[in-house]
C-alpha cells in the first residue's frame, strides 16, 4: 500500500462537522488527512456540489464517509466519483435508482427521533430539543447532546422528493455500520441498505450518531477501507 489516501467525512441532517471530532482525532492519531466539511443541507444538488468541491482539493485518492442524509450525498455522486476508492456509511441511507427519502420513510410510521419534525417557513426541517436528546442521540451525554441540538443545522425539505440517479456504491467497494438502536432511521433498513450494496458491515448497539457516542468503532471501520482497497 502506497500513501495514506485521504478521508472526507460528510455530516448529515441536524449536525454539523463537529459531530465527527472524536473520529477526526483518532484518524489524525493514525497519520491520515482529514476533511470534515460544512454542508449547506440546502438542496442535495448544493451538498454534492460541496463535496465535489472538496474532492476537488485533495491530492491523491480518497474515502469518503457519510452519516444519516450524509450517505445520500456521497451515494449521488454517481458513476463520477473521480479519485474516490470506497463508501462508509455510518447509519446512513443507501438508496438505490429511482429511490427518494421521502419515498422510503413515508413506508411506515415516523421514527421516534422525526415525529415531530418542525417545518420553518422557508421549508426547512428543525428537529425539537427534547426530540433530539431522548431520540436521535439518545445514548450521548445529555449535556453533550443539547449543545449538539443547539448547532444543528436544518435541512431543506425538498431533498425528501429528490430521486436517486444511478447510485455511486454501484461501481465502488462499500462498509455500512449499522446502529441497532437507532430511532431516527430504522436499523432493518440500514441492514436492508447495507445487504444490497453488498457493503462490509459491522453492527454496535448505538443511537443514530455512533460517531459521537462510538468514536473507536466508527474509525476502526473506516480505516478498514484503505486497509482493504490497495491504493
Amino acid at each position: 500500500m502506497n500513501a495514506r489516501p485521504n478521508i472526507i467525512l460528510i455530516h448529515g441532517a441536524w449536525a454539523d462537522g463537529s459531530c465527527w471530532s472524536g473520529v477526526i482525532e483518532l484518524l489524525q492519531a493514525n497519520g491520515y488527512n482529514v476533511t470534515a466539511p460544512q454542508f449547506p443541507l440546502s438542496s442535495l444538488a448544493d451538498d454534492v456540489a460541496r463535496l465535489r468541491q472538496v474532492l476537488d482539493r485533495q491530492v491523491g485518492l480518497s474515502v469518503v464517509v457519510g452519516h444519516s442524509y450524509g450517505g445520500q450525498v456521497m451515494t449521488a455522486l454517481g458513476a463520477d466519483a473521480r479519485n474516490v476508492i470506497g463508501l462508509v456509511y455510518i447509519a446512513a441511507f443507501g438508496l438505490d435508482q429511482g429511490e427518494s427519502l421521502g419515498g422510503l420513510l413515508s413506508q411506515g410510521p415516523a421514527s421516534p427521533a422525526l415525529t415531530n419534525l418542525l417545518t420553518d417557513a422557508r421549508g426547512f426541517g428543525w428537529l425539537p430539543e427534547d426530540d433530539f436528546v431522548s431520540h436521535f442521540a439518545g445514548d450521548v451525554d445529555p449535556a453533550r447532546a443539547r449543545v449538539m441540538w443547539a448547532v444543528q443545522q436544518p435541512l431543506a425539505t425538498s431533498v425528501f422528493g429528490d430521486e436517486m440517479g444511478v447510485p455511486a456504491w454501484r461501481s465502488l467497494p462499500s462498509w455500512y455500520l449499522v446502529a441497532a438502536d437507532d430511532e431516527a432511521i430504522p436499523p432493518a433498513a440500514e441492514r436492508q441498505f447495507a445487504t444490497r450494496m453488498g457493503a462490509t458491515t459491522i453492527e454496535i448497539p448505538s443511537s443514530h450518531v455512533p460517531m459521537v457516542s462510538h468514536p473507536g468503532d466508527v474509525a476502526q471501520l473506516i480505516e478498514m477501507a484503505p486497509e482493504t482497497v490497495r491504493v
